[in-house]
């Protein structure tokens, strides 16, 4: 029978950390837990959406556990990243479509074309490495982690710690859909806007291909490294040309945000499955205690899946307006978002638009997977709520 109490103070059994708390009056219905036995606040029973409030002294654990992610995440991917890029620029995609007019068309059903462009991957990935050496596979690394670093530790701190103010302050203290779409709109704005700089000089060095190799000696590279990439970018297109590609990024705001809802729900629907076996009283098997270590990461993998082939063309359009002018100093290919979009549809058709997709999945899913089982991972070690 749930009864009614103003300010006596309860032990909230939470695990192993027992907690005297004072129950107001507006949250003042008890009920006794089947896990514990304990008499608590009805609130403290859910099994999701009841958000604590954080001591900011902890805040910064969401930005050191986004960082070590992703740089880790980012680097055992490396290869595919230079991949990705690569087959996303239009000089790879017309080496592609060389390639493939000698393909008869009947050879390229759904199934036929899947396993023809994994082979493209792997072809290329390999002509790379024996061109260009093995260092080639980790070209742009060097931005690559100085980019990472800020823009999950951004990311992750403005989602992790938005989400639980936005609640705490704007929904009673409970998670909610809307929460976790206006935290990641807030915390994909914030990480573009400040990282784009470092993403355009990436760019710009990856497919600062061997261009010698490619015309016998006729030209050098044009960048020598990161410092001299920004040296001629300022030169030749002022500080605006290091925010080519904003608008793409912004657009991309789309997938991050997506992929941070669905995490979300696949981490409810998680909870769930936990809460009935222990209100089952059953030992747990071989695959719940696989879920129990591999659920998130697997949530992760599968929530990037999904939001990266719905929201991939913003990427193509990403990369094509950080490209360098092809002929000294003329006027960009691709000169702003619609029109991006417009020239590649028109020359490529649909499969311009999902160009580098296959690398990008094989970096990307694995990628997520590593960085949030690493973010939440450490989230624990150190007692922060996720």
């Amino acid at each position: 029978m749930a009864q009614r109490q103003t300010q006596t103070p309860l032990v909230v059994s939470r695990g192993d950390d027992d907690r005297r708390l004072p129950v107001p009056a507006e949250h003042s219905s008890l009920i006794q837990s089947r896990e514990t036995g304990d008499v608590i606040p009805e609130e403290a029973s859910r099994p999701r959406g009841n958000v604590e409030a954080l001591p900011f002294a902890k805040s910064w654990v969401h930005f050191m556990a986004g960082g070590v992610g992703g740089m880790t995440a980012a680097t055992l991917t490396a290869p595919l990243d230079v991949l990705k890029t690569r087959l996303q620029s239009d000089f790879y995609q017309a080496q592609i479509r060389a390639a493939r007019a000698n393909v008869p068309r009947q050879a390229l059903n759904p199934a036929r074309a899947a396993v023809y462009h994994l082979t493209d991957t792997l072809q290329i990935l390999g002509s790379v490495y024996r061109t260009e050496g093995g260092r080639a596979l980790f070209k742009g690394l060097g931005p690559n982690l100085i980019g990472v670093v800020p823009a999950r530790s951004i990311n992750f701190y403005v989602y992790g710690n938005g989400k639980r103010l936005m609640a705490q302050y704007w929904n009673r203290g409970e998670e909610a859909a809307w929460v976790h779409l206006a935290a990641g709109v807030a915390a994909g704005v914030a990480t573009s806007t400040a990282t784009n700089p470092i993403w355009m000089v990436k760019t710009r060095l990856q497919l600062d291909k061997n261009v010698a190799a490619r015309s016998g000696g006729a030209k050098a590279r044009q960048y020598r490294n990161s410092v001299d990439c920004v040296r001629q970018i300022l030169r030749d297109e002022g500080v605006r040309g290091l925010y080519k590609g904003m608008s793409a990024s912004y657009l991309g705001v789309v997938e991050s945000t997506m992929q941070w809802m669905l995490y979300e729900q696949l981490k409810v629907g998680l909870a769930r499955r936990e809460a009935r076996i222990v209100a089952s009283g059953r030992e747990k098997n071989w695959w719940d205690r696989t879920v129990d270590w591999m659920g998130n990461a697997g949530a992760a993998g599968s929530a990037k899946l999904l939001a990266a082939v719905l929201a991939y063309p913003h990427e193509v359009a990403r990369t094509r307006l950080r490209q360098a002018p092809t002929d000294g100093n003329t006027r960009p290919k691709y000169t702003g978002l619609i029109q991006c979009f417009k020239l590649v549809w028109k020359e490529e058709g649909m499969m311009g638009l999902y160009g580098g997709l296959t690398p990008h999945l094989m970096r990307t899913v694995p990628s997520a997977a590593i960085m949030f089982g690493m973010y939440e991972g450490i989230l624990r070690l150190f007692h922060t709520p996720a």
